[in-house]
């Protein structure tokens, strides 16, 4: 028997394949979808918040961070790109030597949407391998650019071991009009335990000169949490 696709049919299964592709994507807005997808956006520690950093390392901005944390008594997931650590892998070293967590936020910061599976798995394996070779430490969890994760991108993390994890509440450090200020108000105000929270060690895909700006917020930021007695820890 003959198949006969007409235009209309065409249409409505590339609109189908799709929307198939990318129907993870609202799990970076919507705890409802994180939940349904198996994403975890919460931290279980009593007490506590997971704060995590993306986009790292960098030359300026994660140094300052860490000594920021260690002035604080804070602990960190600190989300790495692989091109980044592949750049300075004496960084990310000094990020687990100064007892933080690192994960993979993907070996190049390109939106997952745009990625075939074969280029969404060989972007997973080039990322871990670079954390791992750096840190001695393989990466556990997986966060990917923008948030934005792709049925391939699910699909790839789980089968490398990696657990898919996004934020509850995100400090828009990245943009050119944050503040420090407008970052501490943005995740300190009325926040709870079990929160992750987002911000960014590096200016690399955001604007010039952001790490500034969250490495002044983060003092005000541990002592909100301190003063609402919840301790910062990794995602």
């Amino acid at each position: 028997m003959r198949l006969r696709l007409d235009r209309r049919t065409l249409v409505a299964a590339g609109a189908a394949g799709a929307l198939a592709h990318a129907y993870p994507a609202p799990a970076a807005i919507s705890p409802h979808a994180r939940t349904a997808l198996g994403i975890r956006g919460t931290v279980e520690r009593q007490r506590a918040v997971g704060l995590t950093f993306d986009d790292g390392p960098h030359p300026q901005g994660t140094g300052a961070v860490l000594e920021r944390l260690a002035e604080g008594r804070g602990h960190a997931t600190f989300f790495l790109v692989g091109e980044q650590v592949e750049r300075r892998p004496g960084l990310a070293a000094e990020i687990v030597a100064a007892g933080h967590e690192v994960a993979l936020h993907g070996h190049t910061h390109r939106c997952h949407l745009r990625l075939l599976s074969a280029q969404v798995e060989e972007d997973v394996r080039r990322g871990a391998a670079a954390i791992a070779e750096a840190t001695g430490r393989p990466p556990r969890l997986h966060r990917p650019p923008f948030g934005l994760y792709s049925a391939a991108t699910l699909r790839s993390v789980r089968k490398a071991g990696l657990e898919p994890v996004l934020w509850s509440r995100h400090g828009r450090d990245w943009s050119g009009l944050a503040t420090p200020d407008s970052i501490a108000r943005r995740l300190g105000t009325n926040v709870r335990a079990g929160e992750v929270l987002l911000l960014h060690d590096a200016d690399h895909y955001g604007a010039e000169g952001s790490w500034r700006r969250t490495v002044a917020a983060l003092p005000r930021l541990l002592e909100a949490l301190a003063r609402a007695q919840l301790e910062a820890v990794p995602a």
